[in-house]
């Protein structure tokens, strides 16, 4: 008898012997989850004592603390966590607002359903891969395109404010500000501060939370204190406003914003 075969016999001996007499719940079942409980605990209280006090280098882990949290930054780019880089990649495929609801729920979603109905529909028993190509070639896509979406997230380029920023000379020429340098400098604002994250703009960005199209703001003649005060408390000037302050961005740099709001009377 081969050892294969052997270990075979032994498996199935085990298999039988566990359904004659049983394996009672305790201690078996428990000590094993009491034990592996006990090794997760002891990993994560470990990683966070060499995070704290730099052992085996200098927080080989990452800072203690980082820097401190700059409200009025025009530079800072959020990323999410790696293992939602595949998700943040779908969301540079699927466009807002036709298809990104494909993206954020909708291809989850399905992937989801599927593999909890795996197990219901294919109840053949057999293991070999070799005779489960289905599966396997299933498999292998979903692994390669994971790793490849998640690759991609990783190292995907942030080009949303330079996109924007190309964009704001056709701005000024069809807004008929160009020789508004203030203006000019609050277009510039205007798109660092990821304002076309929820507003429009001459048909750049997103209509996110019903912000609205700003392409016109200033033919509303609300002048340029009200765009300040706005810009510093939305939801002090238009209750129940959704959309967050901007008061750390200082005084100079809301009246540029509000002087680029006010000379945005529409397309010439």
């Amino acid at each position: 008898m081969s050892a294969l075969d052997e270990r075979r016999a032994q498996f199935q001996r085990y298999k039988q012997d566990v359904k004659t007499r049983g394996k009672p719940f305790y201690p078996y079942a428990m000590f094993h989850d009491t034990v592996m409980s006990l090794v997760v605990v002891c990993v994560i209280a470990g990683l966070a004592v060499i995070w704290k006090y730099g052992i085996f280098g200098s927080h080989v882990l990452g800072p203690v603390n980082g820097l401190p949290a700059d409200p009025g930054t025009t530079s800072f780019v959020p990323r999410p966590d790696w293992y939602f880089y595949f998700l943040f990649y779908l969301l540079r495929i699927f466009k807002w607002p036709e298809s990104v609801i494909l993206a954020t729920i909708g291809i989850p979603t399905i992937a989801l359903i599927l593999l909890l109905v795996i197990p219901f529909v294919d109840l053949r028993r057999e293991r070999r891969l070799s005779r489960r190509p289905v599966a396997v070639v299933a498999a292998a896509l979903t692994v390669i395109s994971m790793g490849a979406l998640t690759y991609k997230g990783a190292t995907a380029q942030e080009a949303i404010a330079s996109e924007v920023k190309a964009a704001i000379p056709s701005w000024a020429k069809k807004e008929g500000f160009r020789g508004n340098k203030e203006a000019i400098a609050g277009a510039n604002l205007f798109a660092e501060s990821g304002c076309v994250s929820c507003h429009t703009y001459l048909g750049t960005g997103s209509s996110n939370l019903g912000a609205p199209d700003l392409s016109a703001e200033g033919a509303k003649g609300r002048g340029i204190k009200f765009q300040i005060d706005h810009l510093k408390c939305p939801s002090c000037v238009n209750a129940g406003s959704p959309m967050p302050p901007f008061a750390d961005l200082g005084e100079d740099n809301l009246r540029k914003l509000a002087t680029f709001l006010e000379a945005s009377k529409g397309p010439k």
